[in-house]
């Protein structure tokens, strides 16, 4: 009996001292939070967290009791995960659109908790983080059907914020109805005349009467508030939960290949090296040229001397300067490296303006 008392007491112990070192892990848990939020960045990061598991599970000698570390690591991380949330619920995030709309998806898939803020255009979004009254924008640069979004891409260039995460939305259509509906009967459909594009095939091989709307989000709303069963939106399944309606037929759009890429707009440009282990780092950078022969491909073959990989390359005029253009180049790679920098360094002499918008991991 002494002895199971001893082993008790020296558990006691332990267990003392992990709770110390829980108390120290959920603090920096809580710096981890205030730098997420300060450079637009989500809480879950799956990279990091299986590396994080994979790196306790080697320091466990004792194979049959590894796999139980395994699963202490992960329910840690999770609790860890879910303090990160908890004190980033204060986020403001702005974004151009409606509740429902994908811009709207693309902030609670990038920032769960967070508090989503409705603008009435990107450039409205784009000053209010500018001004400190959103901490993040959310927003749309790159649709893989429809090219660039002109507009942002002209923010990027002429605002003072930096990209620090690339969230892509696949533009997953739903047939949306009254709860109870009966899809058979529906008779009239309300969306966005691309999401009703996207859905030509299944609109037709249904009879169904294709009616234009401006958002796909309002299209769900008007369905909701006319309370017709025989009407029915295309949208989002976000959009359904959020107007009182249900998913009537999933997936109903014939191309699957419409996907947007939204940028999180931040003050603060993230340069860190902590994540190397991961891979898909990118940077963009965004410049002007002098006007002489040669200087854009002499920029380019500065940029591949120090073997970076463009992957987007595309050039945009300058409203201000008749037939002058900005070019956008997205690249492959770590740019806070010292060949990142002597890159920077040589391209600065061929450049009247050159930015480094952003710095941003693929998951």
């Amino acid at each position: 009996m002494d002895e199971l008392k001893d082993i008790r007491k020296k558990i006691d112990g332990i267990d003392a001292q992990l709770a110390g070192l829980f108390e120290q892990r959920m603090e920096c848990a809580r710096e981890i939070a205030a730098y997420k939020a300060a450079h637009g960045l989500s809480v879950l990061d799956p990279a990091r967290e299986e590396e994080t598991v994979r790196q306790g599970s080697m320091r466990v000698l004792d194979r049959d009791i590894r796999e139980y570390y395994v699963r202490f690591e992960q329910n840690v991380i999770s609790l860890s995960r879910d303090w990160q949330q908890r004190l980033m619920n204060g986020v403001k995030v702005a974004y151009s659109g409606v509740p429902g709309a994908f811009a709207h998806i693309a902030v609670l898939r990038a920032f769960p908790g967070a508090q989503p803020v409705a603008y009435p255009d990107f450039a409205a979004a784009y000053r209010a983080c500018e001004a400190g009254d959103c901490d993040v924008a959310v927003l749309p640069f790159e649709n893989s059907s429809a090219g660039e979004v002109a507009a942002v891409t002209d923010l990027m260039f002429n605002g003072s914020l930096y990209v620090n995460q690339v969230i892509e939305i696949e533009a997953e259509q739903n047939l949306l109805g009254l709860p109870g509906a009966d899809k058979s009967k529906v008779r009239t459909v309300y969306s966005h005349p691309q999401a009703l594009y996207q859905c030509a095939e299944y609109l037709e091989e249904h009879a169904l009467e294709a009616r234009e709307y401006s958002n796909t989000a309002l299209a769900a709303q008007a369905v909701s508030e006319k309370g017709d069963p025989t009407c029915a939106a295309i949208g989002a399944a976000e959009a359904a939960a959020l107007y009182g309606l249900e998913v009537l037929e999933a997936r109903i759009n014939t191309t699957r290949t419409n996907t947007t890429r939204f940028a999180a707009f931040t003050r603060m440009l993230r340069l860190d090296t902590e994540g190397k282990r991961k891979m898909g780092k990118h940077f963009i950078l965004m410049y002007t040229v002098k006007n002489e022969a040669g200087s854009l491909a002499q920029t380019l073959n500065i940029i591949g001397a120090h073997n970076y990989n463009m992957c987007n390359l595309r050039s945009r005029p300058m409203k201000e300067l008749l037939w002058n253009y900005y070019f956008f180049v997205e690249l492959d790679g770590d740019v806070a490296t010292e060949e990142g920098e002597s890159m920077l360094r040589e391209l600065a002499p061929l450049c009247d303006r050159l930015k480094l918008v952003g710095s941003f991991y693929t998951h």
